[in-house]
Order: C-alpha cells, then sequence, then structure tokens
C-alpha cells in the first residue's frame, strides 16, 4: 500500500473523532505502550505516553481500553491513568471495569488438570525459573537469554507441552519472547468484540497493537475501525498501518488529542 493511500485512511479516520461525540481507543500494552523488559515489573511506558493518554481521557469525548496478555492489577501500577480505564487481561479473559469490579473467565477441571501437568514437567525439566503464572494459564519466557538458548527452550516448550494442548484442548500461543499455554478462549479477538457491542455503530475505534496475539484483535476489529501495528520493525499483518514507537505512536496519540478537543464554534 501506497503512503499516499496510509495518509488518506488516516486522515480520514481523524476526521470521524473530530466530528463524533465519542470515540474508543483500544491499546494492547507490552510492545506497544511500553518498550519490551527482561525485568517485567519495570516495564514502564514511553516517555510522555501517559500524559497524552490522561489528556485524551480527560476530553470526556474518547474511551480507553487497555487489551493485554498481563493480569489487570499488573496494568493498574505500570499505566497510572487516573481514573484507571477499563482493562481487558489475560488475553481477554479477565475485565477490570473503571470502577474497579473485576470479572474473570471460569476455569473448568480440565484447563486446571493441563496447567498442573504443564507445570510439573517445568519443574522436571528445570525451567520453572521462566514461567510467569497466571490465573488459567502459564507463559515461559525467553526474552534477554542468548540466541540459541532461548531457541533450545523455545524448542524444549514446544515439544514437552504439545501433548498436553492436545489432550486437554488447551492451546500454544507464541508471543514476542516467548511462547503461552492458555485456554483457545476467549482471546483478544473476543474482548474487542465485546467492546465494540457495548459501543455506538458511529463510534470511531481504533486498535494498537504490535504481537501475534493482536492479529486475532485486529481480525475483530476488520474495517469497522483502523487497526495499528505498533514495533520497531515490520512484520505481516492485518493492521491498515504501522507505526514506529515512540515517536510515531506519541504523534498518532497527540493527533487524537487534537482530534477529540474541543472545536472552534462548540
Amino acid at each position: 500500500m501506497s503512503q499516499s493511500v496510509i495518509r488518506n485512511d488516516v486522515d480520514v479516520f481523524f476526521d470521524s473523532v473530530t466530528r463524533a461525540l465519542h470515540s474508543a481507543l483500544l491499546l494492547d500494552y507490552d510492545g506497544t505502550l511500553a518498550p519490551f523488559r527482561v525485568e517485567r515489573d519495570q516495564a514502564v511506558p514511553y516517555p510522555e505516553v501517559i500524559p497524552v493518554l490522561q489528556s485524551i481521557a480527560s476530553t470526556g469525548r474518547t474511551r480507553l481500553f487497555i487489551v493485554t496478555g498481563r493480569k489487570t492489577d499488573d496494568i493498574i501500577s505500570l499505566l497510572g491513568i487516573y481514573p484507571s480505564p477499563e482493562i481487558w487481561g489475560l488475553n481477554g479473559r479477565q475485565r477490570r471495569k473503571p470502577h474497579g469490579a473485576v470479572e474473570m473467565a471460569c476455569s473448568d477441571e480440565a484447563l486446571v488438570q493441563a496447567l498442573i501437568e504443564a507445570d510439573h514437567w517445568l519443574s522436571a525439566q528445570g525451567l520453572r525459573g521462566t514461567a510467569e503464572f497466571k490465573p488459567g494459564s502459564i507463559a515461559v519466557h525467553w526474552r534477554g537469554k542468548p540466541q540459541a538458548e532461548a531457541a533450545e527452550i523455545r524448542r524444549r516448550v514446544l515439544l514437552g507441552w504439545s501433548d498436553i494442548a492436545e489432550q486437554t484442548g488447551m492451546v500454544l500461543v507464541q508471543f514476542d519472547g516467548g511462547i503461552e499455554l492458555m485456554p483457545p478462549q476467549p482471546d483478544k479477538g473476543d474482548a474487542v468484540r465485546a467492546i465494540l457491542e457495548h459501543l455506538g455503530a458511529n463510534v470511531p475505534v481504533a486498535f494498537l497493537g504490535d504481537d501475534i496475539t493482536d492479529e486475532k484483535a485486529f481480525a475483530a476489529l476488520g474495517d469497522r475501525g483502523l487497526c495499528v501495528l505498533v514495533r520497531p520493525e515490520w512484520r505481516e499483518t492485518a493492521a491498515q498501518i504501522w507505526l514506529k514507537p515512540p515517536e510515531e505512536l506519541l504523534d498518532f496519540l497527540q493527533r487524537w488529542l487534537k482530534a477529540c478537543q474541543p472545536q472552534h464554534g462548540e
């Protein structure tokens, strides 16, 4: 797609944000709003991103949603926006509403058994230290490890967890720097569809994401809104536009802020 076509698409979209009384901005966290960090609790957003998001929310014309693989509680402390936006955590399995109530998808016996088996396997392989244990899933991380070691961990986990996933109906989802054993649903696409159900048909919507898991969100949004890939390097994607963080991401958010501020004559 030519750059002129891309610019035209974005111009048309922001014109719709300017004209609309309400809009919705859906955002992944790691890799999108914040650079990846080996120390996951230190993955703070890019400089200036939070003040702009806070200003966007304060206009009262845009609802913010975070759709992330993290637990919702992790996002609260890292994001620092008040009042907190609605957060869909664990790739759509957990929802924290703006007033603080948290909803969680139910875990059945087969899921629990799969996670127990996967945990035992990690312990037997000496890999438990690479794991992040979440409600309803286990993720193994190899970010920051030497390339050969990371490739070996990936190979072993894929080999060891494939039978568990096949026998229990779980899925193995690879992401940038790791792999996660999780239920097949809900996912980020389901989260986006749930959000869209509560938005008016004419509300401008955009989803910004970076990882393979965000492709389901892009597919769910489709031509209903603007899908934006945010990452330093290009990859094949269903998104309409690509932004390199942090500069192009910040430019996009600042343009959103300008679009939802009161216009002359309002």
